[in-house]
């Protein structure tokens, strides 16, 4: 449902208010207020009340508890009022031309924002769901996980030289030529290495060679690394290769084909150095995985707030909504 429903509920309950409280309503037969009084049929303000309830009371709804809830658990602090200051900043260059009044006439299309203080706002709650997201992710990260990764992920900071033979192909080459080019340049990497095995030096061939500008005039020398800091392919490549050995097969990533040569690598760091990083990853593949927990992290946070919705109705189209979100993002993997 579009943010710019809850715009329309705010303003029409307002008009609302204001009527009902000024003292000269009409009364119905039935004793409801009139908000409409017609020739031959009335409206009242039950009525009204109960068709804005069916079409926008959920949004609303669902943004009163999440703002209540998460205001609990996530205090506002420098670093999140910058983390909105920027996406704000940022949203004014992209969409509104520098124009502060150009971006609100998008985001009231877009969400029914149509001040910055209520653009801040939806941002800060957009902001607040994501971090409780991430955390319940977190949270379903089991012990075995853990010890897994830390057994099949996680080395010693590891001292690389490498030389990168990339193909020479254009956005505009078609198919064919991006294969040729390929072909060209894996056959150059064999031929590297030929050399390598004839007792050619590492480092000149890099500043012969490498297509790296970042370390081809260093003799390929990579700055240390460690998981995460590389292409997985590389990465895999270098942890598994001995020290003072290099790869006698070209290793292809999205940048080409490597000859990596490895000097040196430290010991493993103990588990409880790198934990609190190896939860984050873990929950974060989750996440990729199983688009669902967006909705069931917030679900969850909701029951521990023994947050019971009164109203039939709009319980009936929470738990209809809770099933159909969850739904859609399966649909979507």
């Amino acid at each position: 449902m579009k943010k710019n429903t809850i715009k329309l509920v705010g303003t029409t309950m307002a008009v609302l208010l204001f009527i009902t409280g000024c003292g000269k309503v009409p009364k119905l037969k039935n004793g409801e207020e009139a908000i409409i009084t017609l020739d031959s049929e009335n409206i009242s303000v039950d009525t009204l009340y109960k068709e804005i309830k069916e079409k926008f009371g959920l949004s609303v709804l669902l943004d009163l508890m999440d703002t209540k809830i998460l205001n609990k658990e996530y205090k506002d602090t420098d670093e999140s009022k910058k983390e909105i200051k920027d996406q704000i900043d940022l949203l004014i260059q992209q969409y509104g031309g520098g124009s502060e009044a150009t971006l609100l006439q998008q985001t009231y299309s877009a969400w029914g924002v149509d001040t910055m203080d209520e653009l801040n706002d939806y941002l800060t709650l957009q902001y607040k769901r994501n971090l409780a997201i991430e955390d319940y992710s977190k949270t379903i990260v089991t012990d075995d996980e853990i010890n897994e990764f830390y057994e099949n992920k996680i080395f010693g900071d590891i001292s690389a030289k490498h030389i990168l033979i990339s193909p020479e192909v254009d956005s505009s080459a078609t198919d064919a030529e991006k294969t040729a080019a390929d072909e060209e340049a894996l056959k150059k990497a064999k031929e590297i290495i030929s050399r390598l095995n004839n007792n050619e030096d590492f480092e000149a061939l890099a500043k012969e060679f490498s297509d790296d500008e970042a370390s081809a005039s260093n003799g390929g020398k990579l700055n240390d690394f460690i998981h995460g800091d590389m292409v997985e392919e590389f990465e895999e490549a270098a942890k598994n290769l001995e020290v003072g050995k290099y790869t006698t097969t070209p290793v292809k990533t999205t940048y080409g084909y490597h000859i990596i040569y490895k000097e040196n690598q430290k010991d493993k760091p103990e588990l409880k150095t790198v934990k609190d990083d190896i939860i984050e990853e873990i929950a974060q593949q989750k996440l990729e995985d199983d688009a669902t927990l967006q909705i069931t992290a917030l679900e969850n946070l909701r029951k521990k707030y023994n947050i019971e919705i009164q109203d039939d109705t709009l319980k009936a189209q929470y738990e209809t909504y809770l099933e159909n979100a969850k739904q859609q993002l399966k649909n979507q993997e």
